[in-house]
């Protein structure tokens, strides 16, 4: 009889707690669905002067892009010659570093003054080239068809010359500044003082005299070529002999590969022409593409985010809504005290 009392008092006991355990959801719910109820009528309040503001804030965002910092500005697309690549970097930020010390014996001996470099500023970026797909697959077939050739010093050449050409990216250096006359003469005396390494210009003289040697070499082993095909075309006339594969035999003499004496022959004119062309190109340090002329610059004074002011408005009312809610509420406490202690 004991037991079935305390099992009757137990599933009271689990009813009254699941009864609660509903009413303090109940109270929860009705919690949120009140703040939610609350948020709503203070933004049906405060409508109107959320949308002023909105309309305020953008407004003046839009007035304040209308204030813009005219300047100038000069583009140079270079090409780094002889792996110059890291120098000109390092040069361009030393340059950038000398313009923010206000560094006047620097700018003194390149005959620059630094009273009228008010707003240069210089930078330097890659210039992207973009290539397809199906580019990049006839570059890849081409090298792998050279790699088929003989091991010879042109054909290595050839190889060097084409992974530069695509691993190498041209870059532009930009030149900011007010006046656009004396800006540009300064673009000028910096890009001089660029190409002014005496380390890079000894290695343009070795590697000119070298190719020029080069180039000597190859244009006398070209007439002893022409002379041997011309006197072996002579004999060729005046004697009856077999002709094989390509090949010519003479009395008492060794065959004559005719073909491998021709293509001697023009590897050594594309060769030579290579050089020419290098030679050419690589008259300093940092080959000049293009020296732009000046150009106007426009920069929007606040930029371009008109969203960001109206943000602010409405932030800065919401907060100003907080502390107002606030402080009514501890001016309700402290009159609530001051009645209690009287």
């Amino acid at each position: 009889m004991a037991d079935k009392q305390s099992h009757n008092n137990q599933n009271s006991s689990d009813e009254i707690d699941l009864g609660q355990l509903f009413q303090m959801m109940g109270k929860g719910f009705d919690r949120v669905f009140r703040s939610f109820l609350r948020l709503f009528l203070y933004l049906k309040k405060n409508v109107l002067i959320l949308i002023g503001l909105v309309v305020l804030g953008v407004a003046i965002g839009f007035g304040l892009n209308q204030i813009v910092t005219r300047g100038m500005k000069t583009d140079v697309i270079v090409k780094p010659n002889l792996e110059s690549k890291n120098y000109l970097y390092s040069v361009i930020d030393e340059i950038q570093s000398n313009i923010k010390a206000q560094d006047t014996s620097f700018f003194r001996s390149l005959g620059i003054s630094l009273d009228r470099l008010k707003g240069f500023k210089v930078e330097i970026e890659p210039v992207e080239v973009k290539q397809g797909g199906k580019n990049l697959e006839d570059q890849m077939k081409y090298l792998e068809t050279l790699q088929n050739f003989e091991n010879t010093a042109i054909i290595s050449d050839v190889v060097r010359t084409e992974i530069l050409n695509n691993s190498s990216l041209n870059h532009r250096i930009s030149f900011f500044y007010k006046d656009a006359v004396y800006g540009q003469k300064c673009a000028k005396k910096l890009m001089d003082y660029i190409n002014s390494n005496p380390y890079f210009k000894e290695l343009i003289h070795i590697y000119h005299e070298n190719a020029n040697e080069r180039i000597k070499k190859n244009e006398a082993v070209i007439k002893q070529l022409d002379n041997l095909i011309s006197n072996y075309s002579e004999k060729i006339g005046k004697n009856d002999n077999p002709i094989g594969e390509g090949k010519i035999f003479l009395d008492n003499e060794e065959s004559l590969d005719m073909k491998g004496l021709f293509e001697l022959k023009n590897n050594l004119i594309r060769d030579n022409e290579r050089k020419r062309l290098e030679l050419k190109e690589q008259t300093s340090t940092v080959s000049i593409i293009n020296f732009g002329r000046p150009q106007q610059v426009q920069k929007a004074f606040f930029g371009k985010n008109i969203v960001l002011l109206p943000t602010l408005l409405v932030c800065l009312f919401f907060i100003y809504s907080v502390i107002k809610y606030l402080n009514k509420k501890a001016s309700e406490i402290e009159v609530l005290n001051t009645e209690r202690s009287q």
